[in-house]
C-alpha cells in the first residue's frame, strides 16, 4: 500500500512538472511584439520605398528581415482618430475618434488591455497624442498632445509630470531601452509601444543634423505646381499649399524680426508663436547651435527675398521644408537602429514580431502640398514593414490592401489571444506567413471628417482597390472623383465622368455601397457626426488656423437653414 502511494505520488508530481514544463513552453512560443510607430513618416521618405530623398538604413533592416506592405493603408488620414483604430481596430465612425477635436471614447476596449489580461508585459513610450492615462499598460511615459521636439515633458504613470532635457527621438529610445534591460520580465512576453513624435510639424532636427541637412538640395516631385485642373472643387480649395499656407517662422524657420523686417504677414495668427514654443524651448547651448545654422540662412533669405518670384519662393520653401523634414527622420532612424541591435544583442530577435510604421502618410511637396487628410496615396498610404524571423521570409513584399484597422486582429492573433467579434479588421499572419490564399480583401474604405478646420480639405469617403479609387466629397459640395491608379499614379485627373469607366464605375459604386454597409456607416451617421462638430464649431472657434470666413458663412448657412 505504502509502495502503491508512493508511485502515485511519484506520477502527480511527475504530471505536475510535465504540465508546468508544457505550460512554460506554450508560454515562450508566444511572441514578444514591439510595435514602432511614427507620426506623418512618408512612406516617400524610407528607402525601403524610395531611396531618390533619404537613406534610412535601419527602418530598412525590418525590410529585409521580413515583409515590406507596398498598398499599407489608413481609414482616416490624420493623427488621433488613426491611433485610435489602431488600438480598437475599429473605423473611426465605431470607436468616435473621428477628429483630432472630439474625445476619445475611452470605454472602448484596446487590444493592449486583451494582451495585458492574457499575461503579456505592457509599456508604451512617447506620442500617443490623446489621452493621459493608456489603458493596458503596465508602464508608460508619454508625450502631452504634440509633445516637443526639444527639453520635452512627459506624463508618467509612476513619476507624475517630468522634463527631461535633450532631443525627443533620442530620449525615447532611452526611456525604451532602459525599459527592456530593467523593467522587462524575462519569464513573461512583452508588448512594446515604441512611439516617436518626429517627423511631426513642427519639425526641429536633432543639434548633430543642422548643419548637414541645411546644406541639402532634395529633387523636387513632379507636381509641385500642380494647377489642380483635371480635380474638383476639393483639391482646389485645400489649404496645404507650401507657399501660401505653411508657416513661415514655424515650418520654415524664418525669425519672426525678420519676418517683420520683410513685411510678411503672420497670416495664420500662430506663425510666430510657434516658432516661439518650439525654438524657444532650446535651453542656451542649444539655442546658440541652432542660430549658428539657421541664423546665416535668414540672412541670405533677407537678402534675396526681394528678387524672388513666387517660382523662386516656392522652390526655396519645398528645400526648407525637405531639410527639417528629413532632418528629424535621420534621427529616428538612428535610433530604430539602436533598438534593433540591443534586441540582437540580447537574443531578442527569435521570437519577436517587430513593426515599423506611420499613423498615415504625408505630402513632400507633391500636388504643392504638406500635411495629410485627403485620400489621395501620399496621405492615404502608409509605410508598413513586419519582421518575424521565423513566420515571415526575408525581403518579401505584399502589394495587398492592408490597412491600420487590421493591427489590433494581427497582433491578437500571433499571440493567440481571441479577438472579440466586433473588430473589423482582418488578420495579416496569412499574408506575413505566405498563406495568401486565405487572404480575400480586394478593396478597402476610408473615411475623413475634420472640416471645416485647419487645411480645409473636406469630408469624403471613399473605397480603394489596386486598380481605383472612387472618392465622394459632401457636405458643403457634391463631387465624385475616379481615379485610375494604374494609368495616372500621380492622381491627376478625374474620370468619374469618362464613358470608357461607366463599367469601372458602377461596380466601384457597388463595392463602396457593400462596405459601408460591412462597417456601419451611412448618411446618417455622417450627418450626426457632422452636426455634433457644427455644436461644437458654434461653441467656440476652436479651429484657429482654419479659413475663417468660409467657417463663418458654413455656420450662418446654418442657421438660416434651421
Amino acid at each position: 500500500m505504502k509502495k502503491f502511494l508512493l508511485n502515485c505520488l511519484f506520477f502527480l508530481i511527475a504530471g505536475l512538472v510535465f504540465s508546468c514544463k508544457n505550460s512554460s513552453s506554450q508560454f515562450s512560443d508566444r511572441p514578444n511584439i514591439v510595435f514602432i510607430m511614427s507620426d506623418d513618416h512618408a512612406y516617400q521618405a524610407i528607402s525601403a520605398y524610395s531611396d531618390h530623398l533619404i537613406k534610412t538604413p535601419n527602418i530598412d533592416r525590418i525590410a529585409k528581415m521580413g515583409m515590406l506592405f507596398t498598398n499599407a493603408t489608413v481609414t482616416n488620414s490624420i493623427c488621433a482618430p488613426s491611433r485610435a483604430t489602431i488600438l480598437t481596430g475599429l473605423h473611426s465612425h465605431l470607436n468616435g475618434k473621428i477628429d483630432n477635436d472630439f474625445p476619445f471614447d475611452t470605454t472602448n476596449v484596446t487590444f493592449p488591455q486583451l494582451f495585458q489580461e492574457a499575461g503579456y508585459q505592457t509599456a508604451m513610450f512617447g506620442k500617443l497624442h490623446f489621452g493621459n492615462n493608456p489603458k493596458g499598460f503596465d508602464q508608460f511615459k508619454i508625450l502631452p498632445g504634440q509633445g516637443a521636439y526639444y527639453n520635452p515633458d512627459f506624463i508618467t504613470k509612476s513619476e507624475g509630470t517630468i522634463q527631461v532635457e535633450g532631443y525627443v527621438t533620442d530620449i525615447i529610445t532611452d526611456m525604451t531601452l532602459d525599459w527592456l534591460q530593467h523593467e522587462r520580465r524575462e519569464e513573461d512576453p512583452f508588448l512594446l509601444f515604441y512611439l516617436h513624435k518626429a517627423p511631426h510639424r513642427e519639425w526641429l532636427p536633432a543639434e548633430r543634423h543642422l548643419a548637414d541637412f541645411t546644406s541639402r538640395t532634395f529633387v523636387e516631385p513632379p507636381t509641385l505646381f500642380d494647377d489642380y485642373s483635371g480635380r474638383g472643387r476639393a483639391a482646389k480649395e485645400a489649404e496645404m499649399n507650401l507657399l501660401k499656407h505653411m508657416n513661415w517662422a514655424g515650418d520654415s524657420k524664418i525669425y519672426p524680426e525678420v519676418m517683420d523686417e520683410l513685411g510678411i504677414p503672420d497670416a495664420s495668427g500662430w506663425d510666430k508663436g510657434a516658432f516661439q514654443r518650439e525654438v524657444g524651448r532650446l535651453n542656451e547651448s542649444q539655442r546658440a547651435h541652432w542660430d549658428a545654422v539657421y541664423g546665416p540662412m535668414n540672412e541670405e533669405f533677407k537678402a534675396n527675398y526681394a528678387n524672388m518670384s513666387e517660382e523662386d519662393l516656392m522652390r526655396w520653401r519645398y528645400q526648407r521644408y525637405m531639410q527639417d523634414y528629413l532632418g528629424t527622420i535621420q534621427a529616428v532612424d538612428e535610433n530604430v537602429g539602436r533598438v534593433l541591435d540591443y534586441l540582437q544583442e540580447n537574443n531578442l530577435m527569435e521570437n519577436t514580431i517587430i513593426v515599423y510604421t506611420s499613423d498615415q502618410g504625408f505630402y513632400l511637396g507633391e500636388h504643392g502640398w504638406f500635411d495629410k487628410r485627403f485620400v489621395y496615396d501620399e496621405s492615404f498610404k502608409t509605410p508598413l514593414l513586419v519582421a518575424w524571423p521565423g513566420k515571415v521570409k526575408p525581403g518579401s513584399t505584399s502589394t495587398e490592401m492592408v490597412q491600420n484597422l487590421d493591427f489590433a486582429q494581427t497582433f491578437l492573433d500571433a499571440a493567440g489571444i481571441p479577438a472579440p467579434e466586433s473588430m473589423q479588421g482582418e488578420s495579416l499572419v496569412p499574408l506575413l506567413t505566405g498563406n495568401t490564399e486565405k487572404w480575400t480583401r480586394d478593396a478597402v474604405y476610408y473615411h475623413y471628417y475634420e472640416y471645416p478646420s485647419v487645411h480645409m480639405v473636406k469630408r469624403h469617403y471613399a473605397v480603394v482597390t489596386e486598380e481605383f479609387k472612387l472618392t465622394h466629397y459632401y457636405f458643403d459640395t457634391d463631387e465624385w472623383e475616379l481615379i485610375d491608379r494604374i494609368n495616372d499614379p500621380m492622381e491627376l485627373k478625374n474620370v468619374y465622368e469618362d464613358p470608357a469607366y461607366a463599367a469601372v464605375r458602377e461596380e466601384l459604386h457597388e463595392k463602396l455601397d457593400g462596405l459601408r454597409k460591412k462597417y456601419g456607416d451611412s448618411e446618417e451617421l455622417s450627418q450626426q457626426y457632422l452636426d455634433d462638430y457644427l455644436d461644437r464649431l458654434e461653441e467656440t472657434q476652436r479651429f484657429g488656423a482654419a479659413n475663417k470666413e468660409v467657417t463663418k458663412q458654413i455656420l450662418e448657412d446654418r442657421k438660416k437653414s434651421n
